[in-house]
Formats: structure tokens, C-alpha cells, sequence
């Protein structure tokens, strides 16, 4: 899912409805969760981060994403596939994402860093379904995870209807990124604890949002 940088609303001199202006990055990541219920927040690159709630077609496509990945045995004993889950960044202090989809060893628990936020060395994979801020999946979070040393990152771009691969770490990011179009099949690496297979058809498909039907034609 993509993120978008926010604007916080100024309250007039003098005033703060809350009674304490925020100190860190955190109390104000605290702050807009509590404004902005069922939004994602994240701290990129020392930069606040909120995504509006996903759609029926993204919400579908992370629900069929995950059946291969269960099939495989992914989904209990060593590893775990997990939606929203809190992935400490090193690229600050404060720094932390929340990838869509994650493969992570199975003692996930004993990695918790901060703010619900784990090592990132016990993730496997990421995975993120792009909204309307594509870029942030497409660039701003390839640094964020390469960074932090994921060894696999799988994009759904929805905007170019693409499926991406990103693997082999390198500083900054990934060396090697592949793009996969409809009618492709694409294994991901078994060191993610399995070998699993997308179908980038049925992956792209079960992205694609309706036509909005309050809009004529």
C-alpha cells in the first residue's frame, strides 16, 4: 500500500485541543492514529507517512495473495504470513513501515523492537499493493527495504499493472528488480522457506478495482 505525505492541521497560537504539542515523531504518529481511525501512518525517511483505508480490490488481492503462500506451508510451523505488521527502519530513529504482506520467522514475538514495530532481520519477505501514491511503493520504500536488508520485495502496481520483484540486496536497495506482466508466472526465491509460484494474471485481476458506478459513462 502506498503512503502519502501529511499536512498536519495547525491549531491557532496559543491553543492545542490536546493539551501538550507533540514531542517526537512518534507522539505525533500516535496523534494522527487517533484522528484518523483506520488510516495507515508510517515514518519514512524521517517524514510522517499516512495511507486512507484500502478498497474492496486491494483488500482482494492481499486475501489471494496469501493462498499460495499457505499452500506452500508458509502459514505455520517456521514462518508466518502476516497483513499490517509493524517493520522497524534503520534509515532513522524513529523510522517504520507497515508492509500490506510479510513472510516472517515464526518467533516474530521475540523481534519486537518498538511501537509494535520487529527486527526486520526476522522478516523474509514484504509486500505491498499500491494505491493512489504509487511512487512511495515504487521508490521511496525499495531504499526503505533494501536498507533494512529484506531479501525479497514483491510490488502489485496497480497503476501499470505490473507485478515487481525486487531481490539481491544491495546498499541503497535491490540489484536486481524484474517486471512481470500479465501471462507471466513467477517463482520468488526458496529462501523465503518455500518455493512459491504467483500467477500475475490472477494476482493483477484480483487488484483491479470496478469502475466506480457513481461515475457515468
Amino acid at each position: 500500500m502506498s503512503a502519502a505525505p501529511v499536512e498536519h492541521p495547525q491549531a491557532h497560537e496559543g491553543s492545542d485541543p490536546y493539551g501538550e504539542k507533540p514531542r517526537t515523531l512518534l507522539d505525533q504518529a500516535d496523534r494522527l492514529m487517533e484522528q484518523l481511525p483506520g488510516y495507515r501512518v508510517e515514518i519514512l525517511g524521517g517524514a510522517l507517512t499516512v495511507t486512507p483505508p484500502p478498497d474492496a480490490a486491494h483488500a482482494r488481492a492481499l486475501s489471494r495473495l496469501k493462498r499460495p503462500f499457505a499452500a506452500a506451508g508458509l502459514d505455520g510451523g517456521e514462518t508466518e504470513v502476516l497483513e499490517g505488521l509493524g517493520l522497524w527502519l534503520p534509515d532513522g530513529p524513529e523510522d517504520f513501515a507497515v508492509p500490506d504482506l510479510s513472510v516472517v520467522d515464526a518467533d516474530i514475538e521475540e523481534h519486537l523492537i518498538d511501537y509494535n514495530c520487529y527486527d526486520p532481520a526476522a522478516f523474509r519477505l514484504v509486500l505491498e499493493v499500491t494505491s493512489s501514491n504509487f511512487r512511495a511503493d515504487l521508490r521511496t520504500k525499495v531504499k526503505a527495504y533494501g536498507n533494512a536488508k529484506v531479501p525479497v520485495y514483491v510490488i502489485v502496481d496497480r497503476e501499470h499493472d505490473r507485478l515487481h520483484v525486487l531481490t539481491d540486496l544491495v546498499e541503497d536497495g535491490y540489484d536486481s528488480h524484474r517486471v512481470h506482466a500479465r501471462g507471466a508466472h513467477v517463482t520468488l526465491p526458496e529462501s523465503i522457506g518455500a518455493e512459491v509460484t504467483l500467477d500475475v494474471t490472477a494476482v493483477l485481476t484480483a487488484a483491479q478495482a470496478a469502475p466506480d458506478p457513481r461515475i457515468r459513462r
